[in-house]
């Protein structure tokens, strides 16, 4: 069997919301390539830069992206620094710019599922964030929540992905049911995940990575950690090829599935009770007793226009 080893390396930080987190951030990597020269690429957490405030928002190209740009060419490593909250003329968008190790931008993935109804005045994106690294394989990008919606880890399987890197922000209660669904992920997908989260109003910390077969390879604890990590992508090629331990092929399963899947037509009935279940509200304590208010009326059923498709972004990186 052939060996396709690439190192990557999560760095979970305390994140300020009050503060830039950027000067540490480089500090952080400054003392990860010291230790480790030997990782290839480096994730942060989720809006490590500034914490998730909008008002930090800022064009992209700009400040932060360029101050990323330099230490990923400062250290030749492929970085994906989190993501910072993008102004834009029609809105502002959770973004990760992802930065080879020349220190040009790539790409940008933009979160497709902000979390609503927390994050309602976030824009979502609509492009999927595949690349490859030349001579070792293809990577996907997605932000926290859309891990959550496992079309888009799909949706990045099925073009290619090898590895999914997922930066987060899991500051509240479901940090736990989030393991498991990044251990599925990898699973269901047969493909290495990185999901990494921050610490203080970053997160509560216990990032995970998970090989193809669904193995944990590491559970971080809730204070600060560098978590480097040599993979192999030959494992992904294999696990896809004979099935996960051997076992189930899913990909090809799904790829040679008998039905298209009809919750994706909005216009069945499937739709007609997710309408149903009311609007995509922050619940106050108003809202929450007059749901316990009991009802005998009929649940109202809508239409709701087509939407367009989903585009796709597709960057063959160069080294």
């Amino acid at each position: 069997m052939t060996m396709t080893p690439f190192s990557i390396a999560g760095i979970q930080m305390p994140v300020s919301a009050g503060t830039e987190n950027v000067t540490a951030m480089a500090k952080r990597l400054d003392v990860l390539m010291l230790r480790f020269p030997w990782v290839q690429m480096v994730v942060f957490s989720e809006l490590c830069a500034f914490g998730p405030v909008p008002k930090h928002a800022q064009p992209m190209p700009g400040p932060a992206e360029t101050a990323f740009c330099e230490m990923a060419a400062r250290h030749r490593v492929w970085l994906i620094p989190g993501s910072i909250f993008e102004c834009r003329d029609d809105g502002v968008y959770n973004t990760a710019p992802i930065i080879n190790p020349h220190g040009a931008v790539i790409a940008r993935y933009r979160k497709m599922f902000p979390f609503r109804p927390y994050e309602a005045d976030i824009a979502p994106g609509r492009e999927f964030a595949v690349f490859d690294v030349p001579d070792v394989g293809r990577f996907g990008v997605s932000i926290c929540y859309d891990m959550w919606f496992p079309e888009t880890t799909r949706q990045l399987v099925s073009l290619g992905a090898e590895v999914i890197l997922h930066p987060t922000l899991t500051d509240t209660i479901d940090r736990d049911v989030e393991l498991p669904i990044a251990r599925a992920s990898a699973a269901i997908n047969q493909c290495y995940f990185f999901d990494v989260n921050g610490v203080g109003d970053g997160g509560t910390g216990r990032s995970i990575v998970i090989d193809p077969s669904g193995n944990v390879l590491y559970e971080a604890g809730r204070g600060a950690e560098m978590i480097p990590i040599e993979i192999d992508l030959d494992r992904v090629r294999r696990e896809r090829a004979r099935g996960v331990r051997g076992l189930g092929q899913t990909l090809k399963s799904f790829r040679d599935r008998p039905v298209d899947f009809p919750v994706y037509q909005r216009s069945t009935p499937t739709e007609s009770y997710l309408q149903s279940l009311g609007p995509l509200t922050k619940w106050t304590r108003e809202t929450q007793a007059e749901a316990a208010q009991p009802t005998h009326a009929a649940a109202p059923q809508h239409e709701t226009a087509q939407p367009p498709p989903f585009a796709t972004l597709h960057t063959a990186a160069q080294k």
